[in-house]
């Protein structure tokens, strides 16, 4: 009767597999160290491509944002290259990966389409650039300054420290405005009908011209917007820097304020004109 050994079967298997190791290395060793060799060679020089591209497109003072987008190609398109010389030196084909990685692509893909028209959105942002970093955005009913502009989506900061985030595919298609780093205040002021219009445009024009909130360009206008039944109204159009837009603002009230007091500039009082019908 013959007695079974289960530490022998293991040591046996153990060996198996030390041998095999071995066949491995013995054969191999070399392939190995070579393609790790070209591994790690092949990251130092892709990295060094990226920041060069990246570098040269910063001097000529391309986007900063597609500038990074093409070095981040760069680094994988390098890299890639290395990869594959990496897996010939073991023989291996690099088209049934390129095939399988075709069909992942396609099935995820119609998995992830909103993802991916995100993506696809962004890559036109970058490319055609309607707008770039401290631009001042207005799509969809928000407004803010363009802090970021990523592949996926685009971040937008207000005055009170908000961020805004917008995915892209919400801005392609849509109508955009673009006041770049400065956004426009308009004011209308109804004068009484015995108050001079010319005079009061005088002493508005002389006290805003020399604020320091307003923009030089566009220049301020400032200017007989309508008349009405009972009034003239006065219009007045200025520009302010996005990141203070509200500040700037009551600050500007504030001095158009004083200005009609000081001129004694009579603003109209508001009327409602009713009429009595006899009933016959």
């Amino acid at each position: 009767m013959e007695i079974e050994n289960p530490l022998g079967e293991e040591i046996a298997q153990v060996q198996k597999v030390y041998d095999m190791l071995t066949e491995f290395f013995v054969n191999y060793s070399m392939q190995v160290i070579g393609a790790l060799i070209i591994l790690i060679a092949g990251y130092y020089i892709a990295r060094a491509c990226s920041r060069w591209v990246v570098r040269m497109l910063t001097t000529r003072n391309l986007d900063i944002t597609l500038s990074e987008l093409i070095g981040s190609i760069t680094y994988f398109a390098v890299l890639f290259c290395f990869v594959v010389i990496a897996l010939g030196k073991f023989g291996i084909s690099i088209t049934p990966f390129v095939a399988a990685l075709g069909a992942f692509t396609l099935g995820a893909g119609l998995a992830v389409q909103g993802i991916v028209s995100n993506y696809g959105a962004g890559f036109s942002i970058i490319l055609t650039r309607p707008f770039v970093v401290g631009n001042t955005l207005t799509v969809q009913g928000v407004s803010g300054v363009v802090e970021q502009i990523r592949l996926a989506y685009t971040v937008l900061s207000t005055e009170d420290g908000e961020k805004i985030t917008i995915p892209n595919r919400e801005i392609i298609g849509q109508i955009l405005e673009n006041s770049f780093e400065y956004k426009l205040v308009e004011t209308r002021l109804a004068l009484d009908p015995q108050t001079d219009p010319e005079a009061a445009i005088a002493a508005l024009t002389n006290a805003l011209q020399s604020a320091p909130e307003i923009a030089s360009e566009p220049p301020l206008q400032i200017g007989i917007d309508d008349f009405t039944d009972f009034n003239i109204r006065i219009g007045v159009r200025f520009w302010v820097p996005t990141a203070s837009y509200y500040q700037a603002r009551y600050t500007i009230n504030g001095l158009i304020y004083r200005t009609i007091k000081a001129a004694d500039i009579r603003l109209a009082v508001p009327r409602q004109q009713i009429q009595m019908l006899n009933g016959g």
